[in-house]
């Protein structure tokens, strides 16, 4: 008999979002089970009405609101792991092409096999698992037998972020560049000791973090990506490399310590989570939660960062004093940056740009001015913290030239950082915590991006009364609070659209909102209890990435769609298929938005989901794949003809290790659990979607 999956619960033993409490431990620090670090007093969304209603039709607004009544109901169960297309695929079917161009394709049910599952007439392979040998010399990865040095040459642990880069001059070949964000020692090591970890697994930690460059190439018969092992740009960073700390905070007291007296020399990168692409053909990686490697915080000068009072979850401060704020009080202040990397360069030294802020960066998305000038969106992850912008000074240059590509590389030290306050446009009363629409429709407002710091050539000027341009890039949460920037529901992955210039903004859950002591519900983040998440639509003023004003909506308002509270941009929501806790956003090549999910709430494994949003199938969202037991779905890239995931912490469920696993993705029984990118594409060679 097939057990069948409730949709509406959390599933029994796991955090709050649909985490298990181990992800919990070696991701994040148990952020969730720790008092929210944002306690300002700074307004909320719901606080600031503009009273009157949108210019919104108020047919087009009661016709929404129609929709979105006729979901409601309770939902009892959904299909069991070896169920049929779900009712979403079916109803999607109905229509003239089945799905927006670039999405159809018959859904995925939700489910909770051990297994990328992927669409009917769709096959996959596995391009890299971790410890795949990357580099010359580095020896076939053992489990029993690993080694720092045989780490420090192999695929990282834990990938996150992904991106293929184009190589000239090499036929059917591409650079993949990927985050490893963090360790799971207990499915790493057999036997693991938390409370005794040896030098020798601290070290293959540290170098299982950080990021790897690595050419890929296709099987033009069956599509497969495989690594090319060797080549001259394959390369590791990891939590030992040397990086250069640029901007207003570089050289600043804040950041000296005793073995780097200039304050301009970092060793390493620390849970590298999303990212993004430059047009000046880098990559950027968000430090996010960094403060979980920090040992004795309450020897800390600011509380704002969620820095544990003990010692850590992995021990790295008895194996070197940098990672304890007692002995060395600055270290912590040197991580939490956006990290800029060349990956056409194997002997470039990798930047930490501070003129970006300093928090728990979840992305680093580019989108240039109509001059040229970088505009890069990021998001703070953390409970009731905020969503940044920089805009850049200095214009991009065109060339391969080393002239112009230094030049490029500083285009992110000069320029201004801003944080964004939202305002809704309806009034309190009909922001009631039921997920009702408003009398306009459509959760909705304005918004303002407020100055924080201006970086030039010459120096720094920081627009925060009370703070220098050096606290304002190292302080940054605190600067936020200061100017009264919105708390939001964990905004995490931030994308502009190639097609409409609109931005999107991932949101992925809140379990506080609500709660006594904390905000309630307001028109950004009109749910308590977010165990769901949403995604915001933001339009900047004009149409220019470089506005100090924006438009926002909320695009999706996650959960299952027989949930009276859940919004899929006014689409059908008979039509759509269930979805939880969004992280990562991509865009495919048609313009829709595609969504990686993290801690689904809804009983399912977590997935990849494309949704389109323009047209008259705005709002149709479709689940792609999901991943094995435990994973999460981060990194996607979407080409034409190829989707590309990282499968992250497989088999991390309360209580697995490596003798008792709780999967044995990707190789099957008897071998250990391995994070791993996958890659998918059409059995008969076509464009994904259409």
């Amino acid at each position: 008999m097939r057990k069948l999956l409730p949709l509406i619960g959390t599933p029994s033993g796991s955090h709050p979002g649909g985490r298990s409490a181990m992800t919990c431990r070696f991701r994040c620090g148990d952020a969730c089970f720790h008092e929210v670090p944002n306690t300002s007093s700074n307004e909320y969304v719901g606080d600031v009405i503009a009273g009157a209603l949108s210019r919104r039709s108020m047919m087009r607004a009661a016709a929404v609101v129609t929709v979105a009544a006729a979901g409601a109901g309770t939902v009892t169960l959904a299909g069991a792991p070896e169920a049929n297309a779900a009712p979403a695929a079916q109803a999607a079917a109905r229509g003239k092409h089945k799905g927006a161009r670039g999405l159809r394709f018959t859904p995925v049910a939700p489910n909770t096999r051990d297994a990328v599952v992927v669409p009917e007439g769709y096959r996959q392979n596995v391009v890299i698992r971790w410890g795949e040998p990357i580099l010359r010399g580095a020896p076939a990865f053992d489990p029993e037998k690993q080694t720092a040095r045989a780490q420090a040459g192999q695929f990282g642990y834990n990938n996150d972020f992904l991106a293929l880069l184009p190589l000239p001059g090499e036929r059917g070949r591409q650079l993949l560049v990927a985050n490893h964000e963090y360790t799971d020692e207990v499915l790493m090591f057999r036997g693991y000791d938390p409370d005794n970890p040896t030098r020798e697994q601290v070290e293959i930690a540290w170098a299982a973090h950080g990021l790897s460059a690595v050419v890929v190439e296709e099987d033009r018969r069956t599509g497969k990506l495989t690594p090319v092992t060797r080549h001259h740009l394959n390369r590791r960073v990891t939590a030992t490399t040397e990086f250069r700390l640029t901007g207003p905070a570089a050289g600043s007291d804040l950041v000296k310590t005793s073995a780097d007296r200039s304050g301009t020399k970092v060793l390493g990168t620390l849970n590298n989570c999303s990212g993004g692409t430059t047009p000046w053909g880098t990559t950027l990686h968000g430090e996010e939660n960094f403060n979980q490697y920090f040992a004795n915080g309450s020897r800390a000068t600011d509380k704002r960062y969620g820095l544990g009072t003990g010692a850590t979850e992995r021990k790295w401060e008895r194996f070197d004093k940098r990672f304890d704020v007692a002995q060395e009080p600055n270290e912590v202040h040197r991580f939490g940056y956006v990290v800029e990397f060349d990956p056409y360069d194997p002997h470039s030294t990798p930047r930490k740009h501070t003129a970006l802020g300093r928090f728990k960066h979840e992305a680093a998305t580019v989108r240039l001015t109509h001059d040229g000038r970088p505009v890069v969106y990021s998001g703070d992850d953390e409970r009731f913290d905020y969503f940044y912008k920089f805009v850049g000074s200095k214009r991009m240059k065109k060339g391969t030239s080393r002239a112009v590509r230094e030049h490029n590389l500083s285009l992110l030290d000069e320029g201004t950082l801003y944080v964004a306050k939202l305002t809704g446009d309806s009034p309190a009363i009909e922001i009631d915590g039921t997920g009702t629409l408003p009398g306009d429709g459509e959760f909705d407002g304005s918004g303002q991006w407020i100055p924080l710091v201006t970086a030039t050539a010459d120096g720094a000027v920081s627009h925060v009364p009370g703070m220098t341009a050096e606290e304002v890039c190292v302080f940054t949460r605190l600067a936020g609070d200061k100017v009264g920037a919105t708390k939001m529901d964990r905004p995490e992955d931030i994308e502009p659209s190639p097609v409409t210039g609109k931005v999107y903004v991932a949101l992925t859950n809140n379990s506080n909102r609500g709660k006594a002591g904390y905000a309630g519900p307001d028109e950004a983040n009109p749910r308590p209890g977010n165990k769901h998440g949403h995604v915001l639509e933001l339009t900047e003023r004009w149409n220019r990435p470089e506005s100090t004003s924006f438009a926002w909506s909320l695009f999706l308002v996650a959960g299952d769609p027989q949930d009276p509270a859940t919004y899929f941009a006014g689409f059908p929501k008979d039509a759509v298929s269930p979805i939880s806790c969004p992280d990562n956003v991509a865009f495919d090549p048609h313009g829709n938005l595609w969504l990686s999910t993290d801690g689904n709430a809804l009983g399912s494994h977590d997935g990849l989901f494309g949704v389109a949003v323009k047209g008259d199938r705005r709002g149709e969202l479709k689940q792609f794949l999901t991943v094995p037991t435990g994973a999460e779905t981060c990194g996607p890239v979407i080409q034409d003809r190829r989707v590309l995931v990282s499968v992250q912490h497989p088999g991390e469920v309360d209580g697995a290790s490596v003798d008792e696993p709780a999967s044995t993705w990707p190789d099957g029984p008897g071998t250990i659990v391995r994070p791993a990118v996958v890659a998918v594409w059409r059995a008969d060679g076509r464009d994904i979607g259409v």
